[in-house]
This record gives structure tokens, sequence and C-alpha cells, in this order.
């Protein structure tokens, strides 16, 4: 327990320099994209190739693929049926906020510093099956709802998947696991320093992001999202932890996985689709806010 509250106690003072940072007007919120950048294209993929090259992918892993991709369906049904009623625009802007987690820039971080590397193969592995739900899932519910007329376009979404590095670095590692090939040695060595960066970085963007002003009828939209998103979570993640015959780590995974916040292409796409930025924005980091406090509850209940 002392090493879960110390990393956690480490990462809280690294979000706090980068929002101190902001504040102080060092950094602007603009440069975040950048670093985001950096994270996304460089730094987790580094994780991605030093965690799993050489893992051996068990019977137990895959199950976790099939749980991330499968969870992130039932919630976008879920969603979809909660806004029914909403107008085709707020029903298109909420439900793309109900699947897909943070698990890159949010819980790598602090399972590397809790579980190290074992936890980083297990919510990496459910991470590709949150992958194709963020990248597909809750892009096609926002873009079929920003306006009428729209047709789903599936090539365009394949193509929006294979321009994610991250996504594409997993597809890459595992089929060169499965197919008994090995990565030079050269590549783990680079990837494997590289990689020691995306912990601090990805704290440090969360700081940058943060942000505690909030609009008072951003309320009951948000209420809603977070209710479904959370209440499902801890409901399914509970029971997932007390009735599964499986080995800890995975029932751990399950558990805090379904409790992260919502995945930050959220923002991209309230973007491209001219969704209400700031409500998506503000919606994402009370998410954030959220999560920290229940994966430490639940953390402390846990280690």
């Amino acid at each position: 327990m002392e090493t879960f509250n110390t990393q956690f106690l480490y990462s809280i003072i690294i979000i706090a320099i980068g929002y101190g940072f902001k504040r102080w007007n060092i950094i602007k919120e603009q440069d975040g994209e950048a670093i985001s950048r950096i994270i996304f294209n460089i730094t987790l993929p580094s994780v991605i190739i030093f965690t799993f090259h050489n893992i051996k992918i068990e019977h137990s892993l895959l199950m976790l693929v099939v749980l991330g991709f499968l969870y992130g369906i039932i919630v976008a049904v879920l969603g979809l049926f909660l806004f029914r009623n909403e107008t085709r625009r707020d029903k298109g802007m909420l439900g793309m906020l109900i699947p897909g987690f943070n698990i890159g820039l949010f819980a790598f971080p602090l399972v590397e510093g809790i579980w190290g590397d074992t936890g980083l193969k297990y919510f990496g592995m459910f991470d590709v099956g949150n992958a194709v739900v963020t990248f597909g899932i809750s892009y096609l519910i926002g873009s079929y709802y920003s306006k009428e007329g729209v047709v789903l376009d599936y090539k365009h979404v394949l193509g929006k998947m294979s321009k994610s590095i991250p996504l594409m670095t997993y597809m890459v590692v595992f089929i060169i696991n499965i197919s008994g090939l090995h990565l030079p040695s050269g590549v783990i060595q680079v990837t494997s320093i590289v990689s020691k960066a995306n912990m601090p970085l990805s704290l440090l963007l969360l700081g940058i992001y943060l942000n505690f002003t909030f609009e008072k009828s951003y309320w009951k939209g948000i209420g809603k999202v977070l209710g479904l998103r959370y209440g499902t979570g801890l409901a399914l993640g509970i029971l997932s932890f007390y009735l599964l015959p499986v080995e800890d780590m995975f029932r751990y995974t399950v558990l805090i996985a379904l409790i992260l916040p919502m995945a930050s292409s959220v923002l991209i796409y309230s973007i491209e689709f001219k969704y209400n930025q700031r409500f998506v924005g503000t919606a994402a980091n009370l998410s954030i806010l959220l999560s920290f406090l229940l994966v430490w509850v639940i953390g402390n209940m846990l280690v």
C-alpha cells in the first residue's frame, strides 16, 4: 500500500507541476498539442514495443482484448438508448463520450509505477480492444449524428484507425510475437530508453489540460454521461472481480480499466464534428478527477 500511495503522490505532484506551469504562463495549453503528439507517436509506441516484444500471449490476455471491445459496444448501445430523446447533435456529442478509455495517458503511468511491466502487459492488452472502440465506435457515433443525411463511411473509419500509431504498433508487435519473430536488439534498447519519458510526459500533459472552470448549464448532460460510464463500469468491474475465475492481475485490470477517464480523442472529434468543445473538455476534465479519486480509493483496498 505504501508503494501505491507513494506512486499516487508522485503522480499528483507531476500533474500539479504541469498545471502550475500553465497557470504561471510558462507553458500554454496550446503547447499540450505538441506534447501529446510526442506521447502518442513516440513514447507510447516505445512503451508498447518494449513491453510486448517478447511476452507470451496467454488465453487470459486475449480475453482482455475481447472484453475491452465488447464492453465498448455494450456501453455505446446503452448510451444511445439513454440519449434517445435528445436532439440529433446532442445525441452524437453525448453518445461518443460514453465508450472508450484514456489508458495510454492516464493508466499507463500509474500502472507502470505500481505493477511494472506485468501491469503494462495486462492493461495494454485491454487497450487493444479499447483502441478499436475509441477510434472506431466512438468516431462512428460522433460522425453519424453530427448532421442530417450522414452515410457511415467505414473506409474512412478504417483509414482513421490505420493512422493511429499506437494501435498500429499494437498490431505489428502482436503479429511479430505470434509469428515467432524477434525485433532487433537495437530497437529494443532504443525503445527502452525512450519509453522512460512516457510516464512524466503523460502526467505533465494531464496537468496542462486540467481545468477547474465549469459551466453550470453543462451539469445535466455531463451528469448523465458520467453516471452511465462510472455506474456501469463499477457494477461490471466489481462483478468481474468477484466472479471471474482468473488470476489477480486480470481482475485488477478489469476493475480499474472500467473506471478510467474518457478517451482524449473525444476532444479531437468534437473539433472535427463541430460539437461543443467546451462541454466535451469539461466532461473530460471531470472524468479525470473522478477517475483519480476512484482509482486511489479502490487501489488502497486492493494493494
